[in-house]
């Protein structure tokens, strides 16, 4: 996260593009730099620095949003030239992105007085959880739980096996269920601090938070998310299901280029499990400028301070950078995707970047560079 922090203080300052080559070239040839199709030279000359090192079958799906309106781009990598595309109705992965469709969820059950930020989880439990310490709703949401960024019995010797040969991306999360974490929690949680003095990221942390809600209501994750969230902002092409898809799957891709399975990410589904497609996200975005809806401007208050640049709301991270503007952000990776979105709430302002760019791409940081470089154009 420092690391995206500073990429965001550096594009606010300005940023010296590199020169053109036959690629980039040949987006241009492609209209990516016409007018109308919503993108300017600029704009094409930063798609192009950030993704040209990607391997073929690279798709990026992005929404650039300037005072309210959108414009959906999409781009793919075949026979190492750029193509426009037309994909913001195909799904992707969103990985931690999810994190804050599940905030979201939490501040839903608050405005309906369900429970509070600060109430203890273990009382809307049906068993107890092994600390001498108390763990609030809040604290899942804006990471400063002391929960481990992933329970030590998600680790069995095959799983840790795939992590050291490589293959640790392929499905890590499929194995663990219900029993599992309920078996960590009553057995083998530890707590690296006490909770509220220090932020530390966990996805335990959210996937606990979703699983919560989801008894609290006597209900499923993705029930909630299609109740609570995707269908009061008509997300129809939203799920964390993927048996639900009804369009076209962009495949993930390995760091070399070939397919890689999907994820299934089971009980801790709140913290990465969602699919969905650029179009969706953008309405998703758009909400979050109605000053007005207590659930969202709530999930965007800060709750904990980090740093001088940066504070944690619920769910969302929120940047300042050297002018004084603020930006919500949050990102994703899995085997086989990479996600970012970046709002500029005082200026409705943002961008969104889906893509089937790999976590474990050593230039997956590319996608959050794009992002913060794309939104200082919308300016």
């Amino acid at each position: 996260m420092e690391k995206q922090i500073k990429k965001y203080l550096t594009a606010l300052v300005g940023l010296l593009l590199s020169s053109c080559s036959n690629l980039q070239t040949t987006i241009a040839e492609n209209g990516i730099e016409v007018s109308n199709n919503g993108i300017n030279k600029k704009q094409s000359e930063l798609i192009f620095d950030n993704t040209k090192y990607f391997p073929n079958n690279t798709q990026l799906s992005l929404a650039l949003i300037r005072n309210g309106e959108i414009d959906f781009i999409g781009i793919e990598r075949t026979n190492d030239t750029i193509k426009l595309i037309e994909n913001y109705k195909n799904f992707f992965e969103i990985g931690s992105m999810t994190k804050v469709f599940t905030a979201t969820l939490l501040s839903n059950f608050v405005n309906d007085q369900k429970l509070k930020l600060d109430d203890n989880i273990q009382d809307y439990l049906d068993f107890k959880i092994n600390s001498k310490n108390d763990i609030t709703f809040k604290e899942l949401a804006n990471h400063t739980s002391g929960l481990p960024r992933l329970p030590s019995n998600m680790w069995t010797i095959s799983n840790l096996f795939n992590q050291i040969t490589g293959f640790g991306e392929n499905n890590p999360y499929k194995h663990y269920n219900k029993e599992k974490l309920k078996d960590y929690l009553t057995k083998d949680v530890k707590l690296s601090q006490e909770p509220g003095i220090k932020y530390e990221y966990s996805n335990l942390g959210s996937g606990i938070l979703g699983f919560e809600l989801a008894s609290i209501s006597k209900s499923s994750y993705e029930s909630l998310l299609q109740e609570k969230i995707f269908t009061k902002y008509k997300m129809e092409s939203s799920t964390s299901k993927r048996e639900n898809i009804q369009s076209e799957l962009v495949k993930g891709l390995k760091p070399n280029g070939k397919t890689t399975p999907n994820w299934d990410v089971g009980v801790l589904a709140g913290a990465g499990a969602i699919l969905s497609t650029v179009e969706d996200l953008s309405k998703f975005a758009l909400a979050q400028f109605d000053k007005e809806n207590n659930e969202l401007t709530l999930t965007q208050e800060p709750t904990f301070k980090v740093n001088d640049n940066m504070q944690i709301g619920l769910g969302w991270h929120i940047l300042k950078g050297e002018t004084g503007r603020e930006l919500i952000f949050h990102n994703g990776g899995t085997g086989g995707y990479t996600s970012s979105m970046g709002l500029d709430i005082e200026n409705k302002n943002g961008i969104i970047i889906l893509s089937n760019v790999s976590a474990f791409n050593e230039k997956m940081g590319n996608i959050d560079q794009l992002l913060f470089e794309l939104i200082e154009t919308l300016n």
